[in-house]
């Protein structure tokens, strides 16, 4: 994955599963001069999730999947490929990538996580905190590998 220049931006995809609010956020970026990025895709595992609207307020493919199965995984990854995306981002994703998947797009996919990694991996990353009376919480952005949330952090 090059950085771009000029027109050439990194055609991105961004995985949601619920509100969109990193997505939103993602898109406003996309939009700015110095991106590097255009967002041509929106894939949710959710066809409820509240994100998806975006899709028609700023004019961006959208896809639903239902992430059950090697099938499934198969479909996205052709759809994917058929639409020249460079760049995986997973902005609120609540699903765990397989391997396979990982595989095809090793390098490619980066998450935003609600904790500062290494510490709280999965879910319930505020509770968490909380419960463990953190003076401080952040969230990080990390490349994805086959472990979950531990491939390499990008910035906290």
């Amino acid at each position: 994955m090059a950085l771009s220049t000029g027109n050439n931006k990194i055609k991105t995809a961004i995985f949601i599963s619920g509100m969109g609010s990193n997505l939103k956020s993602l898109i406003k970026f996309s939009k700015l001069k110095k991106s590097p990025i255009i967002i041509k895709m929106i894939i949710s595992n959710n066809s409820k999730a509240k994100g998806l609207q975006y899709s028609k307020i700023y004019k961006i493919k959208k896809k639903v999947f239902d992430f059950k199965n090697a099938l499934s995984e198969k479909k996205i990854i052709n759809e994917l490929k058929k639409n020249d995306i460079d760049l995986i981002c997973l902005a609120g994703f609540m699903k765990i990538l397989s391997k396979s998947f990982i595989k095809n797009f090793k390098g490619k996919i980066l998450n935003i996580h609600p904790s500062l990694l290494p510490k709280y991996k999965g879910l319930k990353t505020h509770e968490k905190a909380i419960k463990n009376k953190d003076k401080y919480s952040g969230c990080t952005v990390h490349f994805v590998n086959s472990k979950l949330d531990s491939g390499k952090i990008i910035n906290q």
